[in-house]
């Protein structure tokens, strides 16, 4: 890791077609990129499906990762896995059922705001799904203009989100 090189954390989840080996691909391609190197991964978690129930159970982690890839360009490359293992966004409906999510989490300790990401992600803090593998991975990361990772766990999370095993 070089100075350049900046912490990422990304969150990953699947609820569609076997979620523990969608994620495990993604994780897999990640590892495979030259500008990517992945430092640590979370215990994979169940979560309730989050703003439409008539779906499966969510399988979430989250992935830290070092690289010197400009955040939109990481993105870019987070979209391309999620197409390549079956999501289409096009058309949408949100909170739909899916193959595989990538959600761009933390850059370092940038604060960004455009039209096409915003950094740390917007929602974060709300969900137990994100905060829960995160805290085994990084518990003290200090995630800007919100705290560390640790000090946004609300209790009420333990219910919405269980380790699974293995």
């Amino acid at each position: 890791m070089s100075a350049a090189d900046a912490r990422v954390f990304v969150g990953l989840g699947s609820n569609l077609a076997e979620p523990i080996t969608q994620i495990r691909r993604a994780l897999a391609t990640l590892a495979g990129d030259e500008q990517i190197q992945v430092l640590a991964i979370s215990p994979f978690y169940g979560s309730l499906p989050w703003g439409d129930s008539a779906q499966p159970d969510y399988v979430n982690a989250v992935v830290e990762l070092c690289s010197a890839m400009a955040p939109h360009a990481l993105l870019q490359r987070l979209l391309a896995i999620e197409q390549q293992q079956g999501r289409q966004r096009s058309g949408e409906r949100r909170y739909a059922p899916r193959t595989l999510d990538l959600d761009l989490l933390a850059y370092g300790a940038l604060q960004l705001h455009d039209e096409v990401l915003t950094l740390p992600h917007p929602r974060l803090a709300e969900r137990a799904f994100v905060l829960l593998p995160w805290a085994d991975l990084a518990p003290d990361w200090e995630i800007p203009g919100l705290g560390t990772v640790r000090s946004l766990l609300q209790p009420q999370f333990a219910s919405l989100c269980w380790r699974l095993a293995g």
